[in-house]
């Protein structure tokens, strides 16, 4: 009897990148790796803290598409959970290809885009997390249409990422709690402009046009008592030899947008300045989104 196993792979990402709330997102160099194996018990082995059970974010994905009746579920991330580097994004991917792989349900990418993205509850992190590279989400036209497959493009050249990942958690609920239910006119158009930069420089690998395309006067001003010492870090960021610097999806944690050349020394600097309360690691960005490893 041939016995049916799937190993999957998924990146992290940083979604937000800034003044792209909700539409823009990059994929990280940090994996969720899910094993679905047959073994005619079902079972899930997820590490300290996760559910062992079916309320398991891959488990939950994976049923949308397919019973997991029969099947282990073992999770190995080294994405650190709560700290808007994506993880429930990865899991909800993870799950969603492993069902269509192991049971050759013959989705396409847009079909299972438009599944995380339902899960999910917003269309960012779970794109970079499907097609890898920096992904521009658009919105649907109307309430209750599939969304509109994303815009993908590769990572800049010569452009690196460093996280600060500080010891604490933010739930993503209390982040979105914190937004409030309108904007002023000029922080609209402000991050209307400068979101366009951006995707302007990713798209040329233009350090200029990146560096002036990171600010924002949306999310991160609103939600700056959430996590105050990763707000002053990016306030920081040309000091500690960064392009600049974005809160990384819903936070706390920060990126450093760094110059290939300048990586190893913003490392150093930014290791000084979160002493005590955060980890830096150098994480580049990644051109890879899931992948099926085994069969």
């Amino acid at each position: 009897m041939t016995v049916r196993r799937r190993l999957i792979r998924v990146p992290a990402s940083s979604a937000n990148l800034g003044p792209g709330f909700d539409v823009l997102a990059a994929a990280l160099s940090l994996e969720l790796e899910l094993e679905v194996v047959e073994t005619g018990e079902f079972s899930v082995d997820a590490g300290e803290g996760l559910p062992a059970d079916r309320s398991n974010l891959c488990v939950r994905a994976f049923e949308r598409l397919h019973a997991a009746e029969g099947l282990r579920f073992q999770l190995r991330s080294s994405i650190p959970v709560g700290r808007g580097l994506g993880s429930s994004a990865a899991a909800i991917v993870a799950g969603l290809v492993a069902a269509d792989h192991m049971f050759e349900l013959g989705l396409n990418a847009e079909q299972i885009y438009a599944h995380a993205a339902e899960l999910e509850g917003h269309p960012d992190n779970v794109a970079a997390a499907l097609y890898g590279g920096f992904v521009l989400c658009p919105r649907p036209a109307g309430e209750g249409q599939a969304p509109p497959t994303p815009v993908r493009l590769d990572p800049p050249q010569g452009v690196e990422a460093v996280l600060v990942i500080p010891h604490e958690t933010v739930p993503t609920d209390e982040a979105r709690a914190a937004m409030p239910a309108t904007v002023e006119l000029s922080a609209a158009i402000a991050n209307v402009a400068a979101a366009s930069q951006l995707v302007l420089g990713i798209e040329r690998s233009d350090l200029g046009l990146i560096a002036r395309g990171l600010e924002d006067r949306l999310h991160q001003p609103a939600r700056a008592s959430l996590y105050r010492r990763s707000i002053d870090l990016i306030a920081r960021a040309p000091e500690l030899g960064a392009i600049g610097a974005t809160i990384s999806g819903a936070g706390p944690a920060v990126m450093l947008w760094c110059y290939w050349q300048d990586t190893g020394k913003v490392v150093e600097a930014a290791t000084a300045a979160a002493a005590g309360w955060a980890d830096v690691r150098r994480v580049p960005f990644t051109p890879l989104g899931a992948d099926v490893a085994e069969l």
